[in-house]
């Protein structure tokens, strides 16, 4: 892997032209993310009255939209962040598999990494929203495993990819359906640890503890305590403490970093264990928001910068976009200017 700098070259003194130098940076790295991949469709309209039928809004569609969602919707922020997305998934061998591939030409991302599958459908979640509120979400998926086939097929496509295409940080994007099983995980860990390739994490329960060793761990709040099986009291600093380097330790994780919602993002390493508190927000909608934290905390790790640095980037980019509605990437450009305007950079 080639190495765009050092760890802890933007430490505390970093200056503004140094955190430009940062965004500048994302453009030169190459991601590879692996996951879930689905559609996500809208359905927009308005509400003015109560059906006859059933205590339920009606809801008078005025738009329709697809957009790209789950792991797809990481590349989407990885590509509006500058730098290159490698996309590896499984999708269905039907009309939302087609209409999936068409969405990735239409935001000019390569399908190289992209399998069809006989034996499975196309995750599509259908939102519909009424008056910028959304009522109601209806699921289509399929949540066993890829077979052995199939997992050996993703497989030779990731050696493939990781050999020839100078990756720079790996992103495993689960959603629980299917695609990262504990073969995927091992064997691709594997080869990363042989060629000094970051991986960084945004879990779910099924894989929790599959993860081990890997460089960066992003489960929210949620996901830890399910993936743990362990109710504790997170608004207790030291409870979140033990439990999170327990948890650490034991599954020699690098840095553990855990989103909170309204209560920022919290930080567990060897050196660090620290809460980097949230922007207050005018919140719209908070899909797509751990997405948008993976890919900027991805794109930190591969240019080795400090966690603390990582955090308040991640923190500030998934906050932007749960000021729109809807699954939507973030603003390069936006996010600068808010990240000069904290007063991180000097």
């Amino acid at each position: 892997m080639k190495k765009k700098t050092k760890p802890g070259v933007y430490g505390k003194k970093l200056s503004k032209q140094g955190l430009r130098n940062i965004f500048d940076a994302f453009c030169k790295i190459k991601v590879l993310i692996i996951g879930d991949v689905m559609i996500d469709s809208y359905l927009f309209g308005g509400v003015s009255r109560i059906s006859p039928e059933a205590p339920v809004p009606v809801v008078a569609i005025k738009k329709k939209e697809s957009r790209l969602g789950g792991a797809a919707n990481v590349a989407l922020n990885i590509q509006a962040m500058g730098a290159e997305p490698v996309l590896c998934s499984v999708i269905g061998a039907d009309t939302e598999g087609d209409l999936f591939l068409d969405l990735l030409r239409l935001q000019k991302l390569s399908q190289k990494g992209i399998l069809k599958s006989r034996s499975r459908i196309t995750t599509t979640k259908t939102r519909v929203i009424g008056n910028n509120h959304q009522m109601i979400r209806v699921d289509e998926e399929v949540e066993m495993d890829i077979s052995k086939q199939e997992t050996t097929q993703l497989l030779l496509r990731i050696s493939t990819l990781i050999k020839h295409d100078q990756i720079d940080v790996i992103i495993f994007e689960d959603y629980d359906k299917g695609l990262i099983t504990q073969k995927l995980i091992h064997q691709v860990t594997k080869i990363a640890r042989q060629k000094r390739i970051p991986t960084i994490v945004d879990p779910k329960r099924k894989n929790f503890m599959f993860y081990k060793g890997v460089d960066l761990f992003k489960p929210n709040l949620k996901e830890l305590k399910e993936g743990l099986n362990y109710e504790f009291n997170h608004l207790k600093i030291k409870q979140l403490h033990k439990v999170s380097n327990e948890f650490r330790e034991e599954q020699k994780i690098g840095t553990l970093m855990i989103t909170l919602a309204e209560h920022g993002i919290y930080i567990n390493n060897e050196e660090k264990q620290v809460v980097i508190p949230a922007h207050v927000r005018k919140i719209a909608d908070v899909s797509g928001a751990g997405d948008t934290v993976v890919c900027i905390a991805a794109l930190c790790l591969a240019l080795g910068l400090s966690p603390i640095l990582t955090a308040t980037l991640s923190n500030l980019a998934g906050g932007l976009v749960c000021e729109s509605v809807g699954v939507v990437p973030v603003n390069k450009k936006q996010l600068l200017q808010e990240a000069l305007a904290t007063g991180i950079a000097k």
